[in-house]
């Protein structure tokens, strides 16, 4: 019995070729081995682009009847992006269930090598290996300092123990709120603007900061816009989200 990154065990003793994903990031990355595995998928997963497969709704509100259904031999969840009590309604049904934790790039890298090796019974792809060779490395110096807003009204940054936070801080930048107890703490905007950062880096998700919403509320600061995908996807995206991110911020990769 092989167990996920939780410690729960999961039943995939069967070849598995069919798989619904809860998590974009694991859409993204199964999809680029085995599209054709795919049966099922959030409304979230957006990548690739010409993915064809039955959509079961949000990550925080699956439709769990629809994807028994659909009769996977796993689902792919993931601790932050999904709900324990979907998880647990869909092991009590008899679905196996396969949970990842990724809460910084080196857990990630492990949590996917994991999650097809020995959940899928899949090669490790060659794409993983390079994004290991991209971003296996030793954080560089600190050469920037940031806020990382997920939400406004309330507004929401980015805090402690994320993905995104290990990430930036391996492109030499510093999350302001990088020790802050929470990890995703509500801060007032006040607060924001009063902090001392180099800049604001705005990601067009979950809330979709743009040049006309987002900006205005920093006025004596820099922004940087960017795709919420290079800073919270974990797979493919890897691949080029430190060049495209280094750019964005006008930093060297």
């Amino acid at each position: 019995m092989i167990r996920d990154d939780l410690g729960a065990p999961v039943d995939t003793a069967r070849p598995v070729g069919r798989i619904v994903s809860l998590v974009p990031s694991l859409t993204e990355a199964v999809a680029a081995s085995a599209q054709e595995a795919l049966v099922g998928a959030t409304d979230w997963c957006t990548h690739p682009a010409d993915l064809d497969v039955t959509r079961i709704r949000g990550t925080k509100n699956p439709d769990l009847t629809l994807i028994k259904k659909l009769r996977p031999d796993v689902v792919l969840a993931n601790k932050e992006e999904n709900r324990e009590l979907d998880v647990r309604r869909l092991r009590e049904a008899g679905v196996a269930v396969w949970v990842t934790v990724t809460e910084s790039v080196p857990q990630a890298l492990r949590s996917l090598c994991a999650m097809f090796s020995q959940c899928l019974r899949w090669p490790v792809p060659a794409w993983l290996d390079e994004v290991r060779g991209i971003w296996d490395r030793p954080a560089p110096a600190i050469t920037a300092r940031t806020v990382i807003p997920i939400w406004r009204d309330p507004w929401m940054v980015v805090g402690s123990s994320t993905f995104t936070g290990d990430l930036v801080r391996r492109l030499g930048v510093e999350n302001a709120f990088a020790t802050h107890p929470r990890r995703y703490p509500h801060v007032e905007l006040a607060q924001l603007q009063q902090a001392n950062i180099d800049f604001v880096l705005l990601p067009d998700e979950p809330y979709p900061f743009s040049p006309a919403d987002g900006p205005e509320s920093f006025p004596d600061m820099s922004s940087a816009l960017v795709s919420g995908r290079l800073l919270t996807w974990y797979g493919p995206s890897l691949l080029s989200a430190r060049r495209d991110l280094c750019a964005a911020i006008g930093i060297e990769g």
